[in-house]
């Protein structure tokens, strides 16, 4: 019996051993799962800002009017939320598998290209093709847009947060949503007023929950759905072009609302600190 329970502290030690040493960071010779999923967020990127240049500005400067600006715009946005996809599993893989050395500056890197330069340059672009538009004020305002994500991404990786809790609206968010304020195509200046607003909200300092569990998965299922209707919106389908509206003013709604919820507990938690405050005194 003792022999039995030996072989079995020695079992677990050999587990928690290997455990330790799946999850202990690798050299910067060596890249991660985790690490491949951060490199598909930034060939996405890539492929987004290609996908808009070759089928939007060139057709645009070339005076094409058969340019097939509609899909290459669901492509390009397509691709940007499959890079949120891969952002969002490059953690929770790097967590449940090894990580390497390299893991959080690729992050940032790839975040960069993704959801900083491929938003900036839809911005300006559509400064460029938009009827009515300034093509110095949008590319200004493009350059707020990459500004804030350079910032936050800096603030990120230097300002120590308590778990769980992102300072600004997280990169993703902000592109996802500059995204969907240009599909909509508002008018030129409140479509800026909207965007830099969205800049705003990245630098500021309100606390955005990060998405784990729950959150994460109605994230997930959220994209998947974006994706599914941008695949049909680009297809032509019958309700393409209202589903693409429903999305876009969805995105847009949510980007708003996460600061007011944000703010309203925090004055709901000073309002019962007060009010504490005061019974303590009448007592």
């Amino acid at each position: 019996m003792e022999l039995d329970d030996e072989e079995s502290t020695e079992l677990r030690r050999r587990r928690w051993a290997r455990d330790r040493e799946l999850r202990a960071p690798r050299s910067p010779q060596h890249l991660s799962t985790a690490d491949f999923l951060t490199l598909g967020n930034a060939v996405c990127g890539f492929l987004a800002i290609y996908s808009i240049t070759t089928g939007i500005l060139i057709p645009h400067l070339s005076d094409e009017s058969g340019a097939p600006v509609k899909h290459s715009a669901a492509t390009a946005v397509t691709l940007l939320l499959i890079g949120s996809m891969c952002d969002l599993f490059d953690g929770l893989v790097a967590r449940k598998l090894r990580s390497s050395a390299l893991g959080a500056e690729l992050d940032n890197l790839a975040d960069l290209i993704s959801f900083g330069i491929a938003p900036a340059y839809f911005v300006a672009v559509w400064g460029l093709v938009s009827p009515g538009s300034n093509q110095q004020l949008s590319a200004f305002i493009a350059l707020t847009v990459l500004l804030a994500v350079v910032l936050r991404l800096a603030r990120f990786s230097a300002v120590k947060m308590r778990p769980g809790i992102f300072q600004g609206m997280p990169c993703p968010m902000g592109a996802m949503t500059v995204l969907a304020i240009v599909l909509l195509d508002p008018p030129f200046v409140p479509g800026l007023l909207m965007i830099f607003g969205v800049a705003y909200l990245m630098v500021s300092r309100i606390e955005y929950p990060k998405p784990q569990g729950l959150l994460a998965t109605a994230t997930l299922a959220w994209i998947v759905v974006s994706i599914g209707c941008l695949a049909s919106w680009a297809a032509g389908l019958p309700g393409g072009d209202t589903l693409m509206h429903i999305g876009a003013v969805a995105q847009i709604a949510l980007a708003a609302m996460a600061p007011l919820l944000v703010i309203r507990r925090k004055v709901g938690e000073k309002v019962g600190v007060v009010r504490a405050r005061r019974a303590e005194n009448r007592g």
